[in-house]
């Protein structure tokens, strides 16, 4: 049976949200979900091109809307992020470790979204043998994942 976590990446689109200019854009989870197909987006107002792909500036300029987000934005940009999420009907949101906030964690509740955080997107995303899966069996062992 599949943990929250791993549902999460169970959804149809991704937005992959950064501010190089501030703090780096996710490319380790974002260029391995879109090698496993998924239907993925970047955002960074601060880029024009992510790793080849357009780079949008915000959730309202994405051709299409997606049902998810990974959000790796600095703490202090962290609730307007999620404002910005929400507003365009993302559904699950998952902030980056480290980077989360009370206030955006309870803004997005309090709008209906779903909440991931604590843990390296990567450990859920990237199944295959890397430093990402030995963070993912010590925290089965510690029955944290």
């Amino acid at each position: 049976m599949q943990t929250p976590h791993e549902q999460f990446w169970s959804r149809g689109s991704f937005a992959f949200v950064g501010h190089t200019a501030r703090k780096g854009f996710p490319h380790l989870s974002y260029r391995e979900a879109r090698r496993q197909g998924k239907k993925v987006f970047a955002i960074d107002p601060s880029l024009g091109d992510i790793q080849g792909d357009l780079a949008y500036p915000d959730f309202a300029m994405l051709p299409e809307r997606v049902e998810a987000a990974v959000l790796e934005v600095p703490r202090q940009d962290m609730l307007q992020w999620v404002e910005r999420a929400a507003e365009t009907g993302v559904r699950a949101i998952w902030m980056h470790r480290g980077r989360e906030t009370p206030e955006a964690i309870a803004y997005a509740r309090d709008k209906g979204i779903e909440v991931f955080t604590g843990a390296c997107a990567m450990m859920y995303l990237h199944q295959r043998l890397s430093v990402h899966s030995i963070h993912r069996w010590v925290a089965q062992l510690q029955g944290a994942y």
